[in-house]
Protein backbone atom coordinates (compact mmCIF):
# COMPACT_ATOMS: atom_id res chain seq x y z
CA UNK A 1 0.00 0.00 0.00
CA UNK A 2 1.12 3.36 -0.83
CA UNK A 3 1.29 5.97 1.76
CA UNK A 4 -0.97 8.23 -0.38
CA UNK A 5 -3.70 5.11 -0.32
CA UNK A 6 -2.84 4.81 3.45
CA UNK A 7 -3.44 8.22 4.32
CA UNK A 8 -6.88 8.01 2.29
CA UNK A 9 -7.59 4.74 4.16
CA UNK A 10 -7.26 6.46 7.76
CA UNK A 11 -9.58 9.11 6.89
CA UNK A 12 -11.98 6.79 6.00
CA UNK A 13 -11.04 4.92 9.16
CA UNK A 14 -11.99 8.19 11.41
CA UNK A 15 -8.85 10.11 11.52
CA UNK A 16 -9.09 13.83 10.18
CA UNK A 17 -6.83 14.93 7.53
CA UNK A 18 -3.89 15.94 9.64
CA UNK A 19 -4.00 12.87 11.28
CA UNK A 20 -4.39 10.60 8.54
CA UNK A 21 -1.27 12.26 6.24
CA UNK A 22 0.45 11.83 9.76
CA UNK A 23 -0.01 8.77 10.21
CA UNK A 24 0.77 7.15 6.77
CA UNK A 25 4.53 8.02 7.57
CA UNK A 26 4.73 6.58 11.48
CA UNK A 27 7.25 4.49 10.51
CA UNK A 28 9.82 6.95 9.97
CA UNK A 29 8.64 9.87 12.59
CA UNK A 30 10.34 8.67 16.01
CA UNK A 31 7.05 8.81 18.10
CA UNK A 32 4.76 6.36 18.80
CA UNK A 33 1.19 6.59 16.70
CA UNK A 34 -0.84 7.84 19.21
CA UNK A 35 1.37 10.58 20.16
CA UNK A 36 1.47 11.73 16.25
CA UNK A 37 -1.85 11.41 15.88
CA UNK A 38 -2.29 13.24 19.14
CA UNK A 39 0.20 16.16 17.72
CA UNK A 40 -2.24 16.62 14.30
CA UNK A 41 -5.10 16.42 15.92
CA UNK A 42 -5.69 20.05 16.60
CA UNK A 43 -5.60 20.47 12.31
CA UNK A 44 -8.43 19.04 11.33
CA UNK A 45 -10.66 20.46 9.30
CA UNK A 46 -8.31 23.63 8.39
CA UNK A 47 -7.61 23.99 12.28
CA UNK A 48 -9.67 23.14 14.78
CA UNK A 49 -12.67 23.53 12.15
CA UNK A 50 -11.86 26.81 11.40
CA UNK A 51 -11.58 26.28 7.51
CA UNK A 52 -8.01 27.66 7.46
CA UNK A 53 -5.00 25.98 6.53
CA UNK A 54 -6.13 22.33 5.01
CA UNK A 55 -5.88 20.06 7.49
CA UNK A 56 -3.76 17.66 5.35
CA UNK A 57 -1.37 19.80 4.28
CA UNK A 58 -0.90 20.59 7.95
CA UNK A 59 -0.04 17.11 8.33
CA UNK A 60 2.47 17.13 5.90
CA UNK A 61 3.84 19.80 7.28
CA UNK A 62 4.06 18.55 10.66
CA UNK A 63 5.97 15.40 9.39
CA UNK A 64 8.51 17.44 7.15
CA UNK A 65 9.55 19.34 9.99
CA UNK A 66 9.80 16.41 12.43
CA UNK A 67 12.30 14.75 9.93
CA UNK A 68 13.71 18.15 8.18
CA UNK A 69 13.53 20.85 10.88
CA UNK A 70 15.26 22.44 13.04
CA UNK A 71 15.60 23.17 17.25
CA UNK A 72 18.01 25.64 17.36
CA UNK A 73 16.64 29.03 17.66
CA UNK A 74 19.36 30.48 15.60
CA UNK A 75 19.87 27.99 12.91
CA UNK A 76 19.06 30.44 9.77
CA UNK A 77 20.10 28.13 7.25
CA UNK A 78 18.17 25.18 8.33
CA UNK A 79 14.95 27.79 9.06
CA UNK A 80 15.20 29.05 5.21
CA UNK A 81 15.77 25.60 3.49
CA UNK A 82 12.74 24.19 5.64
CA UNK A 83 10.41 27.29 4.70
CA UNK A 84 11.67 26.84 0.91
CA UNK A 85 10.84 23.28 1.07
CA UNK A 86 7.02 23.90 2.76
CA UNK A 87 6.52 26.32 0.10
CA UNK A 88 7.08 23.84 -2.17
CA UNK A 89 5.26 21.35 -1.43
CA UNK A 90 2.63 24.16 -0.83
CA UNK A 91 2.48 25.32 -4.27
CA UNK A 92 2.42 21.95 -5.48
CA UNK A 93 -0.85 21.17 -3.32
CA UNK A 94 -2.32 24.14 -4.80
CA UNK A 95 -1.63 23.44 -8.80
CA UNK A 96 -2.62 19.97 -7.90
CA UNK A 97 -6.14 20.88 -5.50
CA UNK A 98 -6.43 24.28 -6.54
CA UNK A 99 -6.17 25.77 -2.96
CA UNK A 100 -4.27 25.32 -0.10
CA UNK A 101 -7.43 26.75 2.55
CA UNK A 102 -9.71 23.93 3.76
CA UNK A 103 -12.76 26.59 2.97
CA UNK A 104 -12.25 26.72 -0.68
CA UNK A 105 -11.15 23.38 -1.22
CA UNK A 106 -14.51 22.44 0.72
CA UNK A 107 -16.12 24.83 -2.07
CA UNK A 108 -16.85 27.69 0.67
CA UNK A 109 -19.04 25.69 3.10
CA UNK A 110 -18.97 28.34 6.12
CA UNK A 111 -19.83 25.63 8.74
CA UNK A 112 -16.79 26.39 11.24
CA UNK A 113 -19.14 24.91 14.32
CA UNK A 114 -16.34 22.50 16.47
CA UNK A 115 -18.63 19.74 15.90
CA UNK A 116 -17.65 17.16 13.56
CA UNK A 117 -20.33 16.15 11.11
CA UNK A 118 -21.00 12.08 11.98
CA UNK A 119 -18.76 9.97 9.06
CA UNK A 120 -21.48 8.28 7.23
CA UNK A 121 -21.39 6.86 3.76
CA UNK A 122 -23.21 10.32 2.51
CA UNK A 123 -20.34 12.24 4.55
CA UNK A 124 -17.40 10.64 2.62
CA UNK A 125 -19.38 11.14 -0.56
CA UNK A 126 -19.48 14.88 -1.02
CA UNK A 127 -15.96 15.33 0.72
CA UNK A 128 -12.83 15.67 -1.13
CA UNK A 129 -10.52 15.19 2.42
CA UNK A 130 -9.79 11.59 1.56
CA UNK A 131 -8.30 12.73 -1.55
CA UNK A 132 -6.94 15.88 -0.02
CA UNK A 133 -4.83 13.40 2.19
CA UNK A 134 -4.10 10.73 -0.32
CA UNK A 135 -2.90 14.24 -2.30
CA UNK A 136 -0.73 15.48 0.70
CA UNK A 137 0.71 12.00 1.54
CA UNK A 138 2.24 11.74 -1.89
CA UNK A 139 3.52 15.62 -2.30
CA UNK A 140 5.13 14.81 1.14
CA UNK A 141 6.81 11.39 -0.53
CA UNK A 142 7.94 13.29 -2.89
CA UNK A 143 9.52 15.62 -0.95
CA UNK A 144 11.00 13.55 1.52
CA UNK A 145 13.39 11.87 -1.83
CA UNK A 146 14.56 14.41 -2.73
CA UNK A 147 13.78 17.86 0.06
CA UNK A 148 15.79 19.90 -2.87
CA UNK A 149 12.77 20.02 -4.81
Amino acid sequence: MTRSEKAKAYFQKGCNCAQSVALAFADLCDLPEDRLARLASGFGGGMGRLREVCGAFSGAVLVYGLLHGYDDPAARQEKKELYAAIQDMAERFRAENGALTCRELLGGRPDNSPTPEERTAAYYQKRPCADLAASAAGILEQALKDPAL
